[in-house]
């Protein structure tokens, strides 16, 4: 049933047209500025995902000071806008150019992967630039399949859509996922799915992350054991020194067929990638919010 006004859909679109239009015709420095003064925006606008991100941070990282944790919730919103003037530009970006946007770090790793002959499972994150990253290994290898879930907004979506396939690659949504990954792995292909959003008691398992029970998704450690594809995990960082995005391919992860165990191992691995860039991992998520029975909730 559908509860969002098309006035509001509408609205929501031409913001969102004008926002990025602006960023990918005004010179980089400029569109910078913009992209920062958008996130800020945000941030005021929405008091919430900041109160949000302060107290995923207070009991992920209680060692911090208030200042610190602070500190890395601005960053996540400075790391929105780099996303944001990026995938402004994807459709500039091309096989000759994208070079000046990202480079390859651990690439042996997927070619590896590959010549298992079962298919890649990304194990990849909000974290860094997850939209280039995938935007750009079809540009720079060859196009993979990535697993969404519509935004609620059907104009925005239909945009955003046009913009991931720009490069080639293909969109699973999450109600059609099983089958759809299944063909792709069966052809060796690769796809990609975001391991690090909170999910349901019905779908998820609980496992460590940061030091408390999460529940995350249980899926992709089924269709790893179920398929025999390699399970790779790849973000695409930023490097303030390079002034671009590395995307980083770690060393294939061998499953157990446990599904509990192989969740946690994928976990444990994206929180020391986390705690290695704080400020770039997307803390406005209630990451935490499906509780183990009878415990309280953690967000007010």
């Amino acid at each position: 049933m559908r509860h969002r006004s098309r006035l509001r859909d509408a609205l929501e679109y031409g913001l969102a047209r004008v926002a990025l239009t602006s960023l990918a015709l005004t010179p980089l420095p400029i569109s910078n500025l913009l992209a920062r003064g958008y996130a800020r925006l945000l941030d005021l606008s929405m008091p919430r995902l900041r109160r949000v991100a302060m107290r995923n941070l207070e009991f992920a990282l209680p060692q911090l000071q208030a200042s610190e944790r602070a500190r890395i919730a601005g960053g996540v919103f400075r790391s929105i806008a780099r996303l944001l003037v990026t995938f402004s530009r994807f459709p500039r970006m091309n096989r000759k150019n994208i070079g000046n946007w990202i480079r390859y770090e651990g690439y042996e790793h997927f070619e590896q992967a590959l010549s298992r002959g079962k298919g890649v499972l990304f194990a990849t994150a909000h974290l860094g630039n997850w939209e280039l990253s995938a935007f750009a290994h079809a540009l720079l290898s060859k196009p993979m399949h990535v697993v969404v879930r519509p935004l609620d907004n059907p104009l925005i979506d239909a945009l955003v859509t046009q913009r991931r396939t720009g490069s080639g690659n293909r969109l699973i949504e999450k109600k059609d996922f099983a089958r759809s990954i299944l063909s792709a792995l069966t052809k060796n292909e690769a796809v990609g799915i975001l391991i690090d959003q909170n999910a349901s008691t019905d779908n998820g398992v609980f496992v460590p992350f940061f030091g408390v029970d999460a529940c995350s998704g249980a899926g992709f450690a089924k269709l790893a054991a179920h398929t025999g594809a390699a399970v790779i995990p790849g973000f695409a960082i930023w490097s303030e020194s390079e002034r671009k995005f590395i995307l980083r391919f770690y060393a294939p992860v061998e499953g157990t067929g446990d599904v509990r165990q192989d969740t946690a191992r994928l976990h444990a691995i994206l929180e020391s990638v986390i705690r290695e860039y704080p400020d770039q991992w997307l803390w406005i998520h209630r990451r935490w919010k499906t509780r183990p029975a009878g415990e309280p909730p953690l967000y007010v």
